[in-house]
């Protein structure tokens, strides 16, 4: 049913629990995963110049580097697509390639990286339920957690 699985990460625990989701459901399907990876910037200052939201960037698209390649490695077709936008706007570049991807379910997590998040789910999660292309499916921090 879902042969193109986009999973939308900012490298969070809470975007890797919701890889485990994009994986099985690729898997049931003998599909692909597309990972879609933001970088947003700040707003141009008067100085004019935009920089990276988090000072880790660079440490964070290693780590998703890695995930693909693991994905990739462990029998799961898996395609990085990184992609940069404004503040507030990673929503709609993940919903752009989910659409131009012609993906068939968007695997996000519900908390991110930033404190500024929705009072029930992230920004981004609660932004794409609204603009998606496709059914989102939203995994909540304590999905597969043990007890």
């Amino acid at each position: 049913m879902y042969k193109k699985v986009l999973w939308a990460t900012d490298g969070s625990e809470s975007a890797d629990r919701a890889m485990a989701h994009a994986k099985a459901l690729a898997a049931e399907s003998g599909g692909s995963i597309s990972v879609v990876y933001c970088e947003e910037f700040t707003l141009p200052g008067k100085g004019g110049g935009s920089y990276p939201v988090h000072a880790n960037e660079d440490e964070m698209q290693a780590k998703i580097q890695r995930q693909v390649a693991d994905l990739s490695s462990n029998g799961t077709k898996a395609t990085l697509h990184t992609t940069r936008s404004r503040v507030g706007g990673a929503a709609h570049a993940i919903a752009e390639i989910a659409d131009q991807e012609h993906s068939d379910v968007i695997v996000v997590g519900t908390r991110g990286r930033t404190a500024l998040t929705g009072l029930l789910l992230g920004g981004v999660t609660q932004r794409l339920l609204h603009i998606s292309p496709c059914p989102v499916l939203a995994v909540p921090p304590n999905h597969g957690s043990e007890s």
